[in-house]
């Protein structure tokens, strides 16, 4: 590890470019949102975490999204499309990747898919408050990145197997562009991992910021080497462009240890 605290793997020759893409709108951001502003404990998804699909207006911004792509010049395409395997993230990179007419296939990687939230899945914040008040409480104590629900993932968990998948861009052939098609947590930590952040700058990047559905972030490190540089962040123009409702289905805000 160097002293921007990048390992050598992340710093090696490989893709020129990283396209990050947080799904549509799902019927599980739906849910949860519905359940929140009803003050109801637990969120009525109609299926488990990965098979939850796009709603109506996911499926809208998954095409603007891939008519957004279209307008990318042929030689500057996404070499490889890598979605998180849960139905969402899928749903997104096929959709978008067909209406830009685009003849790349898209490839799954189990590593890209969301945190695991163990025993306080389907749990709004009052739920896990009322059902297991010391997890709530161990919860505030150790803060988001550190802490871990009985049978899940804390977000140093995400970071350490996002930490693998960044890794491999750099076995790419060197000069590769790559889209990852996955989840707003995912997309936090990646920059965490890229930019060598602290535990209290991801965290203040997370109390303060909301990656929209189906934005794009953009990194580019033209010799294919070294740190990458954050282009564009939680973008979102393209849908508003189109006149398709941009939606902000966000976290619990309170993420610092307390």
């Amino acid at each position: 590890m160097n002293e921007d605290g990048l390992t050598d793997a992340v710093q090696e020759a490989g893709a020129v470019e990283l396209l990050l893409i947080r799904h549509g709108e799902s019927e599980g951001n739906v849910a949860a949102t519905e359940a929140h502003l009803s003050g109801a404990e637990i969120i009525d998804v109609p299926a488990r975490d990965p098979d939850v699909n796009l709603s109506g207006t996911g499926q809208e911004q998954a095409k603007a999204l891939g008519t957004a792509l279209a307008r990318i010049a042929e030689e500057l395409r996404p070499d490889a499309v890598v979605s998180s395997p849960y139905a969402r993230a899928r749903q997104t990179a096929e959709i978008a990747v067909e209406t830009a007419g685009w003849p790349a296939k898209v490839l799954t990687d189990e590593r890209l898919r969301d945190r695991e939230l163990g025993i306080l899945d389907r749990l709004t914040r009052r739920g896990v408050e009322n059902r297991y008040p010391d997890e709530a409480e161990r919860r505030l104590w150790l803060g988001k990145l550190y802490y871990r629900p009985p049978g899940g993932e804390s977000w140093a968990d995400v970071a350490l197997r996002l930490r693998s998948v960044l890794d491999e861009l750099n076995t790419l052939a060197a000069g590769r562009r790559v889209m990852l098609v996955c989840h707003d947590a995912v997309i936090l930590l990646i920059r965490y991992v890229l930019e060598g952040m602290s535990e209290d700058e991801i965290l203040d990047l997370a109390a303060s910021t909301s990656v929209l559905n189906a934005s794009i972030t953009r990194y580019v490190r033209p010799t294919g080497a070294g740190r990458w540089e954050l282009e564009s962040f939680n973008v979102a123009d393209h849908l508003t462009e189109q006149g398709v409702t941009v939606t902000e289905h966000s976290g619990d805000a309170s993420v610092h240890p307390q």
